[in-house]
């Protein structure tokens, strides 16, 4: 069993009213893709929250995109009261969308903003959403717009490819 993940967006802005001015994200073995995701939120938050857009509506779109990466189920903590013992219902994520890993990176061309990549485990088709992460990428989501197997334009490509 473990302990669901802290989650302040839905109070984020009674923590900055408190006077808090520096909020530590807890990302310590996590994938790039949370990393991002995580921060992207909680940037858009603090952002809101300063120029007076901070909403309902708001957070309920940041806990959407929250639920898409690796997480146990959100809690507040103890921050406004809650009793102890928030534990996860299930082993692992409750993330609502699966990420697989497909293949690797060979090049990239940004002149012509073209990556050639290597698929190694599983077919992608033209429409998918990929995530891209490396070193200095950081992780970049895109949609497969276009693609060439063997300089022949292709709707699909395998294993191998």
């Amino acid at each position: 069993m473990s302990p669901k993940d802290l989650c302040t967006l839905n109070f984020l802005d009674q923590v900055v009213d408190s006077g808090v001015k520096v909020l530590k994200i807890e990302g310590r073995g996590r994938a790039p893709e949370y990393v991002a995701t995580v921060t992207k939120a909680y940037r858009e938050a603090i952002d809101a929250i300063a120029n007076g857009t901070f909403t309902q509506d708001k957070i309920e779109a940041w806990m959407g995109q929250l639920e898409t990466v690796y997480n146990r189920g959100f809690w507040s903590g103890y921050y406004l009261g809650q009793e102890l013992g928030e534990w996860s219902k299930s082993n692992g994520s409750m993330a609502t969308q699966k990420k697989v890993y497909v293949g690797k990176g060979r090049h990239f061309y940004p002149k012509s903003d073209i990556g050639e990549f290597l698929i190694e485990a599983y077919d992608v088709s033209l429409g998918d959403a990929l995530l891209i992460t490396g070193p200095t990428t950081g992780a970049q989501e895109v949609k497969l717009e276009a693609m060439m197997v063997n300089d022949q334009t292709a709707q699909v490509a395998k294993k191998g490819d």
